[in-house]
């Protein structure tokens, strides 16, 4: 490694990914199910697409929300893993300083576009099972288009200042950055500044973005669940309740691991380097990767269709 990556400097044109600090020499290993957890992710994502794509019957609100969500999954998970398999296997890990940001600006842009995507979907459990006379009259094709923008141009827009924050400050340190990928709070902490505005925007986009998003699912769920226990017969109530399983196993899976990483990234020092970087490398993967499963194992059409492709080939 050159002496440009430690020596005193204004600003970097390229940063070092170190990967897993303290982890170098097992790489080859962690790379395996990293691997697998990504091919999972793309090819069960792209299965969803598919069968979204040529099956007629499933369409509505539900199903293009599904689409928008099997998307952002796909460009979340190939925003980091492709860059971090090269590390792994290769000791690739120059990054332009451009590039960087620019990875950076996707990997929150689209985790929080998940979380927006999450949120139209319980409006749309809300919809179908406190109101379902008018479920057809409320989420038309036209209304889900305009919330897939809104939550398009929400994500790109709160996202910006992360970058640009990025760009704002001096690197006069170093340029090697302790991490699989080009996370916000690895970057900025290696500037040789007072950045606690990028810290605090984080975590104001972590509460007031992310967290408003959980609190309005939260409120969804309280409306459904008390049309669920109005409901006449247990058989109704649990049939009704299995039309939300699927979503509330996909939220879950992404709000978890989400708050848990983020908040370990600014306030658990006390956590060995290389755990706190495995968590956060791990949370990018699980939720692209357990989506598909979810909506494939849990959802009856999607589950039908992928048995009726299994069976033709076998036959």
């Amino acid at each position: 490694m050159s002496d440009s990556n430690t020596t005193d400097f204004t600003n970097p044109s390229t940063f070092i990914l170190l990967g897993i600090p303290g982890l170098e020499e097992a790489h080859i290993w962690i790379s395996i199910p990293f691997c697998a957890m990504y091919a999972i992710a793309v090819l069960g994502n792209l299965t969803i697409l598919l069968i979204m794509k040529t099956e007629p019957s499933l369409q509505g609100a539900m199903f293009y929300f599904l689409c928008m969500l099997a998307v952002t999954d796909l460009v979340v998970s190939t925003s980091t893993l492709p860059k971090m398999l090269s590390i792994f296997w290769f000791n690739s890990r120059e990054i332009s300083f451009s590039a960087c940001l620019t990875q950076m600006y996707f990997i929150y842009s689209f985790s929080t576009m998940e979380s927006g995507i999450l949120l139209a979907m319980a409006f749309d459990r809300y919809v179908a099972i406190c109101n379902p006379l008018r479920y057809s009259t409320t989420l038309t094709n036209s209304v889900v288009a305009k919330i897939g923008l809104a939550v398009l141009l929400r994500s790109g827009i709160v996202t910006l200042p992360y970058p640009f924050l990025a760009r704002r400050w001096p690197y006069c340190r170093t340029n090697i950055i302790p991490h699989s990928y080009c996370g916000h709070i690895a970057v900025v902490n290696l500037a040789c500044a007072d950045i606690r505005i990028s810290s605090y925007y984080g975590l104001f986009n972590l509460f007031s973005v992310i967290g408003m998003d959980v609190f309005f699912i939260a409120v969804s769920y309280t409306l459904i669940l008390r049309a669920i226990f109005r409901l006449p017969t247990k058989d109704a109530r649990l049939k009704t309740f299995g039309t939300c399983s699927s979503h509330l196993c996909a939220i879950l899976a992404l709000y978890i691991p989400h708050f848990f990483s983020s908040l370990m990234q600014r306030f658990g020092q006390n956590v060995p380097l290389h755990l706190r970087v495995l968590i956060a490398s791990m949370y990018l993967l699980m939720p692209p990767m357990l989506h598909p499963i979810i909506y494939g194992v849990r959802t009856k059409q999607i589950r039908g269709r992928l048995l009726q492709l299994f069976t033709h080939k076998q036959n």
